[in-house]
């Protein structure tokens, strides 16, 4: 199952793209025997000020056809790390080629587009930067594969 990151803005070279790098490279290698990956970030930008529907216009087009999507959005589902990994688990078992999370700008993802998406997730109630976003969602990524994978899964306590 493909996945794909299609995003609102331009991540430039830091510790947040560091991160999200390692945290997808370590989901590609973790993932691969399980049938998960390669990941592809589409980044867009509306560099003529249109607002969520310019937004939503562009991240639209990274979407392949017949694509599972999920949006990232505070109004969404908030899921604990194994009911995540349940969850793409199923999306691959059920023959999901694509599978597109879309991650908004600064005024979040365009009315229209978010309730066309197949799912909504929450990372919680909390409004978390558009950038710091990606890094989350590639962790918990990588951590589902890891799951999936049958690693150890530490909850704290």
């Amino acid at each position: 199952m493909r996945v794909h990151i299609c995003a609102v803005g331009r991540m430039r070279a830091g510790p947040e793209r560091e991160l999200l790098d390692d945290y997808l490279k370590r989901f590609e290698r973790t993932g691969r025997a399980l049938g998960l990956g390669p990941v592809t970030l589409h980044e867009v930008e509306d560099k003529r000020g249109g607002g969520q529907q310019a937004e939503a216009a562009l991240l639209e087009r990274t979407i392949p056809k017949g694509a599972t999507t999920c949006a990232m959005d505070e109004r969404g589902r908030v899921m604990a790390s194994p009911d995540f990994a349940a969850l793409l688990g199923r999306w691959r078992d059920q023959g999901c080629g694509d599978l597109v999370f879309v991650i908004g700008g600064a005024d979040g993802i365009a009315k229209d587009l978010r309730e066309r998406t197949d799912f909504k997730l929450s990372f919680g109630p909390m409004v978390w930067p558009h950038m710091l976003a990606r890094v989350m969602l590639g962790e918990q990524l990588y951590r589902a594969a890891s799951i999936l994978a049958g690693a150890p899964y530490h909850r704290g306590g």
